[in-house]
């Protein structure tokens, strides 16, 4: 329980992210119930809610879930997400034993037809800092590295590193130290780069240092596609004039 008078904690949880990683994380075969009910992705999942629970002692709780893959991302771009493979039945059947798990927890879940659980996510995260006279504290339990793009001296990502267990505090230092940029570049950097898991693409042959570079030496996206024929080298072509020739 957290302790009296204690400085207001969000706890964010994506559940889908979460329970997938789970569900991989654990082998399937080795949980199940005796009527054949797989139970691997429900033990994870409550297993890291435990512990976190336990470690940062959050005064208030919640768990956003996907509904489908069809959300306002694919109506913009058909290829979004288009390459991965069909969920597995064994996963989609612990879903609705999850959400039986939260409401033993007594934390509310939430789902919004045509968005995402990050989307959600943003939304609580965006709402919880918007007043700037309130020291309430977020931490953002994912999986999911869009999500690096929320983090402030505010708010903190809890991104797991190693099955289920092993999480990495993301601070505004940490990503930056990681990925180059600060937390607010991130969706410049992943525009540039691309992401595989998404079927995003990015600039051919451009990873995140080259990326985090061109994005501190003009100052953003924006510039570094003004400037593009400032950019020269091999690194360079796909993004000037002459990529064409």
């Amino acid at each position: 329980m957290p302790e009296p008078n204690q400085r207001p904690r969000l706890l964010l949880l994506d559940g889908h992210s979460l329970a997938y990683r789970a569900f991989f994380a654990l082998p399937v075969e080795n949980f199940s119930t005796a009527t054949g009910q797989n139970t691997n992705a429900v033990y994870g999942f409550t297993s890291m809610l435990v512990n976190v629970l336990r470690d940062e002692q959050p005064t208030h709780a919640a768990v956003a879930f996907d509904v489908s893959r069809t959300t306002f991302r694919t109506a913009e771009y058909a290829e979004y997400k288009a390459k991965r493979n069909k969920t597995p039945g064994e996963f989609s059947s612990q879903l609705p034993l999850i959400e039986r798990v939260l409401d033993t927890f007594s934390i509310p879940f939430l789902k919004a037809e045509g968005y995402e659980a990050d989307d959600i996510i943003a939304t609580l995260v965006t709402q919880a800092l918007a007043d700037e006279t309130s020291d309430m504290e977020v931490l953002i339990l994912t999986g999911d590295r869009d999500s690096l793009q929320l983090v402030t001296d505010r708010s903190t990502v809890l991104y797991p590193m190693r099955g289920v267990s092993d999480l990495a505090r993301m601070t505004p230092a940490a990503v930056e130290d990681k990925y180059g940029v600060p937390p607010q570049r991130y969706p410049e950097l992943a525009a540039i780069v691309g992401e595989t898991s998404d079927n995003l693409p990015g600039v051919p042959g451009v990873g995140a240092g080259f990326a985090a570079k061109w994005l501190n030496q003009y100052d953003g996206l924006d510039n570094v596609i003004a400037r593009a024929d400032e950019i020269t080298g091999k690194k360079g072509r796909p993004c000037g004039p002459t990529s064409a020739t």
